[in-house]
């Protein structure tokens, strides 16, 4: 949460809100909507690979489809999004879309507080599916109220 506050991420929350209306169960696809651009904060200038270190950060908290989604929604130099899974292509094709259309100015899009319980609960879903290791590799311990 602190990382997302410092990246005062308007265009984010916009992206994660339109998400929200267009594909309400779709928990996993909003969040990655939300955090699509954490790559350019966790190492600013590295613009070819910030979907690849963004990646490569949410795997072990949120679990890999939010990372494969995170990492998928960044445009292709040659491919362009073809050859992508069929669920993921969708999911993929909603995400660049809701980032495009969040650009111009549209309704209220909220504070980054009202997306705390659901990045708890995939992230709670996440580490109970096998996500072995916290977020810098090390191993993670027990989630309270789990065992």
């Amino acid at each position: 949460m602190e990382l997302l506050r410092a990246g005062r991420g308007d265009h984010a929350l916009r992206t994660a809100a339109l998400l929200r209306r267009s594909h309400p169960a779709d928990k996993e696809l909003q969040l990655a909507g939300l955090l699509q651009d954490i790559g350019r904060m966790l190492r600013p200038g590295d613009g070819a690979r910030h979907a690849v270190l963004a990646a490569q950060a949410l795997r072990p908290l949120l679990g890999e489809r939010v990372a494969r989604l995170v990492r998928l929604q960044a445009p292709a130099p040659a491919a362009g999004g073809a050859g992508l899974p069929g669920e993921d292509a969708e999911a993929v094709a909603a995400l660049r879309q809701a980032r495009e259309a969040a650009g111009a100015s549209g309704p209220d899009a909220g504070v980054l507080e009202d997306w705390r319980g659901l990045l708890e609960l995939v992230a709670a879903g996440s580490c109970r599916a096998g996500n072995a290791t916290g977020p810098l590799g090390s191993p993670r311990g027990p989630v309270s109220g789990t065992r």
